[in-house]
């Protein structure tokens, strides 16, 4: 029976970085779900059918209960929260495979910020049965709300967001719109950059008030790409641009004297770059030491 329970940390670990998009908060969710289990009888385990259903159950309900407490946290977080952005674990990490989250298209960076925009219940409903493929019936149970409510729920939060994979032809073209994103920043090629860069596209930054940062977005291509030239220019010692995979999508890890000091994220339509997520929160860059 112990070894299926602990079999079961994997996928748990995975359903509470979705749910909450934070790797630690997932964590410390999971560990809480373990508790409570350890802390039930043993006649009263027994009577579990499923203990690996019981165990998701209630992290989901510990997830959604953070999730109504993170809002207000939010609202006092300094400048703009991003999600906490994860390495392809083929790259080089050494963290426990239990823990490791399987980097697909739910867990974009363009999907993690959608699921911001929802309600809790909407982003349990739409993650419980979009991605992980439980029915609506078993959602319900777990929410404690009628199966009708949950496909509602999951309805509304599905027309926030697209989740369809981009093929892999199209997967490594944005690649190389990564790739030439950085070589123009490491040049220091102004123009580069905003031929690179969609006319409306975003620049986030979350640093969290423990690092310099810009505190609201920075909107257009031609303010994007002086803003980043300031960056390189502007840090003093050595300053490195590595390509890396950041949650399942082309991505830059961004060095200081040999230490991570950001990670970047990007969403792109055809040539152009429409969206920078900058990652600069030392919490959140634990998973890129």
């Amino acid at each position: 029976m112990t070894d299926a329970i602990l079999s079961e940390r994997r996928h748990l670990i995975n359903l509470g970085y979705r749910l909450l998009g934070s790797l630690a908060e997932a964590e410390d969710a999971v560990q809480e779900a373990y508790a409570r289990w350890y802390a039930l009888s043993g006649p009263k385990q027994d009577e579990i059918a499923s203990p690996g259903a019981w165990l998701t159950t209630v992290t989901s309900r510990i997830c959604l209960d953070l999730l109504g407490s993170a809002r207000a946290r939010r609202e006092r977080y300094v400048g703009e929260w991003i999600p906490e952005p994860l390495p392809d674990p083929a790259e080089g990490t050494t963290a426990d495979p239990a823990d490791r989250v399987t980097l697909d298209e739910s867990v974009s960076m363009a999907f993690l910020v959608a699921l911001e925009s929802m309600t809790p219940a909407q982003r349990v409903a739409l993650v419980l049965h979009d991605v992980f493929r439980y029915s609506f019936s078993e959602v319900a149970e777990i929410t404690g709300r009628t199966p009708a409510a949950c496909r509602e729920l999951a309805s509304a939060a599905r027309r926030r967001v697209s989740t369809s994979a981009p093929p892999a032809a199209l997967a490594v073209h944005h690649a190389g719109v990564v790739r030439d994103f950085k070589h123009a920043w490491e040049a220091q090629d102004i123009p580069a950059l905003v031929g690179l860069l969609d006319p409306g596209a975003t620049f986030t930054a979350d640093g969290g008030g423990l690092v310099t940062t810009v505190l609201d977005p920075i909107e257009g291509g031609d303010l994007i790409a002086q803003f980043v030239v300031a960056v390189a220019t502007g840090v003093p010692g050595d300053f490195t641009i590595t390509e890396r995979t950041v949650n399942g999508r082309p991505g830059l890890l961004i060095e200081n004297d040999g230490v991570t000091s950001s990670v970047y994220a990007f969403d792109i339509a055809g040539d152009r770059i429409t969206r920078i997520w900058a990652v600069r929160n030392p919490e959140k860059l634990r998973a890129w030491q």
